[in-house]
């Protein structure tokens, strides 16, 4: 992985620039629930190593009560964390909890798990994220494993400036340690709050896909190109923006201030093959999963 250190401490870092803005298409999964998908549309089918991402919020019961029942997958990882609610997760393995507002849990599917998610709740309001990350070839047919953690155990940096961040996975640049750890991708996964108009600088492996999903209010990027033009294009509310590769995101908010997640990781550079819930590398290996799943193998 490329360091600060491996540069001379004098010369500037490279700052990523705005590539591409999305804002996703409307559409259902599980038993109904209504969300935004992401990553995995038309308009971007995935950001090496991410597969999806999808939005989901209401707080009309009906949007969401029906949750995602049990269901299989294969060959990646889903990742859920919730900005608001309580979700119930289960799975076949014998994992069983509750995703709380704050919370994440990230989980392996590797060689396959059926696994449910389903709210903990009746009224009030839905929103979180689900984002799926790819797996190695060498890692599809692993174990599947957790880790899942708790808002108590994600921890939320507090600047001198208002800025708030909370870290799922990756470091921030004063220090703050995510508990997520992947071998595999080594992925940033962060929330960040910035007040009106304030500056925000994180550094990144020149190397990883990066994106921001902004949650509320705007933020700009302020990449290399905008330093010349001086021209910045706002990522609003529920718009992802693809960032350039380089050695840091900085970005500045707008006069509502911004909210936004930072994900990033490192891409795996091999053939993708998708059917459904299951992602391998061949149509083959996708098809073998089928018959695993068919046959009863996705349980203990």
């Amino acid at each position: 992985m490329h360091t600060r250190n491996e540069k001379n401490s004098h010369q500037p870092l490279s700052t990523r620039s705005l590539l591409q803005q999305f804002s996703g298409v409307a559409t259902a999964d599980g038993d109904g629930v209504k969300l935004t998908r992401i990553i995995g549309s038309p308009q971007l089918n995935m950001l090496d190593p991410f597969l999806l991402l999808d939005c989901f919020e209401s707080d009309a019961a009906q949007d969401y009560i029906g949750g995602f029942p049990t269901h299989p997958h294969r060959g990646f990882e889903t990742v859920t964390y919730l900005l608001n609610g309580r979700m119930r997760h289960k799975d076949s393995a014998g994992h069983e909890g509750v995703i709380e507002s704050g919370g994440v849990q990230w989980m392996t599917a590797a060689r396959g798990i059926l696994h449910s998610e389903m709210p903990e709740q009746e009224e009030g309001l839905m929103k979180g994220f689900q984002l799926w990350v790819n797996l190695p070839a060498r890692a599809k047919m692993n174990d599947p494993a957790y880790q899942e953690y708790p808002p108590q155990s994600t921890p939320l940096e507090h600047r001198s400036d208002g800025t708030e961040i909370r870290v799922i996975a990756g470091q921030t640049n004063q220090g703050t340690l995510g508990p997520v750890v992947n071998e595999y991708t080594f992925p940033t996964y962060m929330d960040i709050s910035l007040p009106a108009n304030t500056e925000f600088q994180q550094t990144l492996p020149a190397q990883h896909n990066a994106f921001i999903y902004v949650i509320g209010g705007g933020v700009s990027a302020l990449g290399e190109d905008t330093s010349v033009t001086g021209h910045r294009h706002i990522i609003s509310g529920k718009e992802l923006g693809v960032l350039s590769k380089g050695e840091q995101v900085a970005v500045i908010s707008g006069d509502r201030g911004g909210r936004f997640l930072l994900i990033a990781g490192r891409p795996l550079n091999e053939p993708v093959a998708r059917g459904g819930p299951f992602v391998m590398n061949t149509r083959e290996e996708v098809m073998q999963a089928f018959t695993d799943f068919n046959n009863g193998l996705f349980l203990p």
